[in-house]
């Protein structure tokens, strides 16, 4: 097991519990980690975390049992305790060795149940066991992973896209080369052997000698910036996989039909209601889940290509018709089931990009005047357009347009339930900033969140009628932390508090995942880059858990 996050006076003190934890029962360490938190949180932390403790402990009624095929819904109730203590602590050992000092893999997909925490790897997935960082499982998929989906089932499964494996050119060209080699070698032409002898006088010189090299470094330092060190080979993005998280276990794979052009950037895969779905540019298909049996497919070229499918308890498909300064947008409701349209929201002509943000309630992101986001449009459950959100430029976190994988679905700055939605404001400074909900059915702000000076916090997901959002250090002493904050009082509580480590990278939407599953949060960089300094021992910082008493 790796060491986990840097020693602070916070997690010196984290590790004090856990060790307590051995010796005392359930009941006394639950009544120490208040006390801990109590008195390292000195003064306003002391305040807060001393707020309504049976709100934050009993958060939310207790969720109905879902069906195994139905979209995992899991409504969070917080620790005992608020001191967070290692789950899971994952470094990918010798990354530097096998990728280079200054490569950065893309790492894809983090899902957790209550056993494992999941993370996607270049073409790998892997399992951690929650508790002991054990690898429990690892599933080479054969290509590199080039879409996911946050959704998961009830029952612990979710859906990978990935490329066809394929033999990158240069190995073909390598052996090629040695063949070529070596007949030449057993040639005996005069002119050839003149020739190289020409050439040997040639490269023997210093000088000529340093500048081949030197220009060889160029091409070669060139090349790695231009082409990552997972940079996926030129393959279509057609390989669809149904993947049990506790086990690493393929379920079903199949090949997506007549997809030649599914890119990696213009596929995205998503789950709902027994049902997975793929769009791509040119097509789209979905599939049952239990066995991969093709329920539907629309792969015939048309006048609209497809942008997108959003999913969950209703699936969404975003719809790009004609092209340049004639480009229109409409949104449709599908059956999961057969694919046909229950309804059609045409989105107003003169629209640059269009984002599925949230499939229920159905939220629409829109860009008019340049590449972020303008607007938020809200629509019911019929269609039919409901308000507006407006989005002045540089006042909101937006990065809708700026996933590294999928096309929808990935606005990860932004909360939408039923009648409410939640955007964070872009921090003044590093730590100030707040939270603004608005009222779906107007679009309006009802309440305001201010950070305080505490930390950057953004929204993660509402969870039993609570807003659990992420909210950063201020000065690398105070812990970093989820909290609650309730809609209706503007209340807020701490729901669980540790430290991030330095190696993970900043936290930050739309580079790094926070998940919050089961009580505990989990985070993970979407880039694995070596870890700098002596103790980094060339390894990537993979996942960091965290759990409470």
């Amino acid at each position: 097991m790796s060491q986990g996050p840097p020693r602070s006076q916070f997690t010196q003190s984290v590790l004090a519990v856990d060790n307590a934890r051995k010796q005392r029962r359930t009941r006394l360490l639950a009544g120490l980690a208040g006390l801990l938190a109590l008195v390292l949180c000195a003064g306003g932390w002391m305040v807060w975390a001393a707020a309504d403790d049976g709100e934050a402990g009993n958060q939310g009624a207790k969720a109905v049992r879902q069906a195994p095929d139905a979209i995992r819904d899991t409504v969070e109730t917080a620790p005992s305790s608020p001191v967070g203590h290692l789950a899971v602590d994952y470094r990918e050992k010798g990354f530097e060795k096998r990728f280079g000092r200054d490569a950065s893999v893309r790492a894809p997909g983090t899902w957790a149940t209550d056993k494992t925490l999941v993370r996607g790897v270049g073409g790998t997935l892997k399992g951690f066991e929650v508790g002991t960082s054990k690898e429990v499982w690892s599933t080479d998929l054969g290509g590199p992973v080039c879409g996911t989906t946050r959704h998961v089932t009830a029952d612990g499964r979710t859906a990978v896209l990935f490329q066809e494996p394929t033999k990158p050119a240069e190995d073909d060209d390598k052996k090629s080369d040695g063949k070529n080699k070596k007949k030449a070698d057993k040639k005996s032409d005069k002119k050839s052997d003149k020739k190289g002898s020409k050439s040997k006088k040639k490269g023997s010189k210093k000088g000529d000698k340093r500048k081949g090299d030197d220009k060889k470094r160029g091409k070669e330092k060139g090349k790695g910036k231009k082409d990552r060190a997972d940079t996926p080979a030129p393959a279509p993005c057609t390989q669809l996989a149904l993947v049990d998280l506790d086990t690493g276990k393929k379920l079903w794979q199949v090949a997506l039909p007549d997809a030649k052009d599914a890119s990696p950037t213009s596929t995205n895969v998503t789950l709902t209601r027994g049902t997975v779905t793929v769009a791509w540019s040119r097509g789209s298909v979905a599939y049952d889940m239990k066995a991969g049996k093709p329920l539907w497919r629309d792969t015939r070229p048309s006048a609209c290509e497809n942008a997108g499918l959003a999913g969950g308890n209703v699936l969404l498909a975003l719809r790009r018709c004609g092209a340049d300064a004639d480009r229109t947008y409409r949104v449709q409701r599908l059956d999961p089931r057969t694919g046909k349209p229950q309804w059609t929201y045409d989105v107003a002509s003169g629209v640059q990009r269009v984002h599925l943000v949230s499939s229920e309630p159905a939220v629409v992101a829109v860009a008019v005047r340049g590449p972020g986001v303008d607007k938020l449009l809200a629509l019911d459950d019929l269609g039919a357009y409901r308000s507006t959100v407006d989005m002045p430029e540089g006042r909101y976190i937006d990065d809708c347009f700026t996933a590294r994988f999928g096309t929808v679905e990935t606005c990860d700055a932004i909360v939408a339930e039923r009648d409410r939605l939640f955007l964070a404001t872009k921090p003044k400074d590093p730590e100030v900033n707040r939270i603004v909900s608005f009222d779906l059915a107007t679009g309006k702000v009802v309440r305001r969140f201010d950070s305080r000076g505490r930390g950057a916090m953004y929204p993660l997901e509402l969870s039993g009628g609570k807003l659990l959002a992420f909210r950063g250090s201020a000065d690398g002493v105070a812990p970093d932390a989820v909290v609650s904050l309730d809609p209706e009082s503007g209340r807020e509580t701490p729901f669980l508090l540790f430290s991030v480590p330095e190696a993970a990278g900043p936290v930050k939407p739309g580079e790094t995942d926070v998940l919050v599953e089961g009580g505990r949060v989990f985070i993970a960089p979407k880039e694995l880059r070596a870890e700098r300094g002596e103790d980094g021992e060339g390894a990537a910082y993979g996942a960091l858990g965290v759990e409470g008493a």
